[in-house]
């Protein structure tokens, strides 16, 4: 179940990182590690670091993007210390473990760290179903990389040891993945200015505040067909209203 859940690092600055990292993740049984546009591959210092999870970092996985680094996963939860203007569904780290071991019974999850000195930037975050925010001293709230990540890896662990003992009946909802959602926010756009609802000198955040809206609803995979079809409903409507007008 954990070779399901993935840790996507992004823009990382310091090799010592990716393999402080590799060492958090090895403690708690997972393996799974990507690096999106990292600054630098991992060197004989994140090697060092690792100590002894080696292995994690010769099969850590590269992309030139988190859009790409996710799209096959069901789940993507992205870790947030800051406040945005436009608020997302917000998780603690004990509730983001419990969905993301439930949830990898079915479909790849992805928990996703920023940077060292920024995090992630509102594009990558509205890439995410959640956001997860560590519950620190306020007056001090200094986490590095590895000590985020270990934090969140222990809770998963646990939510891990958790379902084992209770051995609960797992919920087989199937959910798009996030290749399929941003085809459904493009195939949702495409009709809203092909109806007018959208002027596309002056779009604004209509975008925005709907996949705000179907993040926070999370459509099942039969929900998501249902959309598609009705969107392909109203492009045909239009296509055919325009046809008897000529």
């Amino acid at each position: 179940m954990l070779d399901q859940i993935r840790i996507i690092l992004v823009g990382t600055t310091h090799t010592g990182n990716i393999g402080s990292v590799a060492r958090a993740m090895k403690t708690m049984g997972l393996s799974q590690l990507c690096l999106v546009a990292p600054k630098e591959l991992p060197d004989g210092q994140a090697y060092a670091l690792s100590a002894g999870a080696s292995d994690i970092l010769s099969n850590a996985r590269v992309f030139d993007s988190l859009k790409e680094a996710i799209t096959d996963c069901g789940l993507v939860v992205g870790s947030s210390a800051r406040s945005r203007t436009l608020s997302w569904p917000m998780l603690e780290p004990r509730d983001c473990a419990a969905l993301a071991v439930k949830e990898a019974a079915t479909h790849p999850v992805a928990l996703v760290f920023g940077r060292e000195s920024s995090g992630l930037t509102n594009e990558e975050l509205q890439l995410c179903n959640y956001h997860v925010c560590i519950p620190a001293n306020p007056d001090y709230s200094s986490l590095n990389l590895a000590m985020a990540v270990q934090i969140v890896t222990y809770e998963v662990r646990m939510a891990m040891l958790q379902q084992a003992e209770q051995t609960a009946v797992v919920d087989d909802v199937a959910y798009p993945t996030s290749e399929q959602m941003n085809s459904f926010y493009q195939h949702l756009e495409d009709t809203l200015n092909d109806t007018g609802f959208i002027i596309k000198q002056h779009p604004g955040v209509v975008m925005t505040k709907l996949k705000r809206l179907f993040t926070r609803a999370r459509p099942e995979e039969a929900e998501y067909n249902i959309l598609r079809g009705i969107l392909t409903s109203v492009q045909r409507f239009g296509r055919n209203t325009m046809g008897d007008k000529e």
